[in-house]
Parts: structure tokens; C-alpha cells; sequence
């Protein structure tokens, strides 16, 4: 399947978001582009399952696509929550009580853990983290699983939260909890990129 997404395909999913189904002709001219072009973007989100096609045969004639946005392509269309998600995480940084600070971050880690925890599957550690490592590649975070002293590490090149790391390490502990959570054993990180390392790796401890 191509993973590939391509910012201007935001476009045609938000279309398909106001609209409940369009054809390539409408498509084309609320987006001033060839049918072509459209077609070529529809069948990139046909890959990607943004994107459903289905036919209505009218006569004998050729049958008419229309396009309807997936419950996947909306979650895609409508994930840009940035500013949210820096407010609420100001608001949890200023709680004056470090326990119940610390309280709400474990909290903050299970209810992620709960959202993804049907697509973390493995008989072992090394394979709970390969299917990890593929769960953030479909997000755009880059991981691979690594041996180190015949033990699997789990290596991320790419922060999955940079703004918030940037401001507060403590998104840091978050991602520690939640990884731990998801894989069922205690996991430490052994590197971070804020202290001048490659990537940030996590290993069980």
C-alpha cells in the first residue's frame, strides 16, 4: 500500500468531509484541476483507505463513481488538535501539586495506551515492539527496533511530540509510561536527542 500523503490531498478529503459523496467532475471544478489530476489523487487515497469509491449504474450506459471520505480519512482530515494539545499540556505544567501532576500524566499515559493497545500484538518483547515501532511509522514518526546486548531497543529518530519536548522534558516521562503500558514491561530511556543523541532509545530495564 502507499503510505504516502501528500498535503495537497487534504484538499479533496476536506471537500468530501462538507459533501456526503462527489464525483471527479465536481471534484475537479470546486478544485479548478483536470479530472485527471483528481483521479490520480482519489486513487492515492483509494490506497491509503481515506478514500471509498462506489457506482450507481443509471441504464446501460457506463455506471457514474462517486467518492466518500472512511471514518480513517476524517480522523486524518480533522487530526491537526496542535494548539489543543500544547493548551491542555500548559494547564497540566502548571499544577502546583507534583503528585497530582504526576498523577495525571500516568492517567494521560494509560488513556493512550488504551487507544492503541488493539494494534500492539506480539509474543515477545522484540515483537511488540516491531509492531509499536509500525503503529508510529503510519503517524509519521520514524522507529526501528535495534539489539543491544542481545536485548531489542526501541530507537525513535524522530520525536513524535516535538513542540511539546522542546518546552517541557516531561513529555518525555509520558512516552516512557506509555510505552511501558503498551508493552508490559518495564521500558527506560537510555538516550534522548535533547541530551545531543542521535535518536531517543527505550529499552527494558
Amino acid at each position: 500500500m502507499n503510505d504516502a500523503f501528500i498535503p495537497s490531498d487534504t484538499i479533496i478529503l476536506d471537500l468530501l468531509r462538507k459533501n456526503d459523496a462527489m464525483t471527479v467532475t465536481e471534484l475537479a471544478e470546486a478544485m479548478e484541476v483536470t479530472s485527471t489530476a483528481v483521479r490520480q489523487r482519489l486513487n492515492r487515497l483509494m490506497a491509503q483507505e481515506l478514500v471509498q469509491r462506489s457506482a450507481t449504474r443509471h441504464g446501460r450506459g457506463r455506471p457514474l463513481h462517486h467518492y466518500r471520505i472512511t471514518d480513517k480519512g476524517r480522523r486524518k482530515a480533522g487530526s491537526n488538535f496542535a494548539d489543543l494539545a500544547m493548551a491542555m499540556w500548559q494547564e497540566i505544567s502548571q499544577l502546583e501539586d507534583l503528585e497530582i501532576r504526576k498523577m495525571m500524566l500516568q492517567r494521560l499515559a494509560k488513556r493512550l495506551a488504551e487507544m492503541y493497545a488493539d494494534k500492539i500484538r506480539g509474543d515477545n518483547l522484540r515483537e511488540k515492539m516491531q509492531a509499536l515501532s509500525e503503529l508510529f511509522a503510519e503517524r509519521r514518526v520514524p522507529m526501528d527496533v535495534q539489539s543491544q546486548d542481545s536485548l531489542p531497543v526501541l530507537t525513535a529518530t524522530a520525536c513524535p511530540y516535538p513542540d511539546l519536548a522542546e518546552r517541557d522534558r516531561s513529555i518525555c516521562s509520558v512516552e516512557q509510561m506509555l510505552y511501558s503500558e503498551l508493552l508490559g514491561a518495564d521500558v527506560q530511556l537510555s538516550s534522548c536527542r535533547l541530551d545531543g543523541a542521535e535518536c531517543c532509545s527505550f529499552q527494558s530495564s
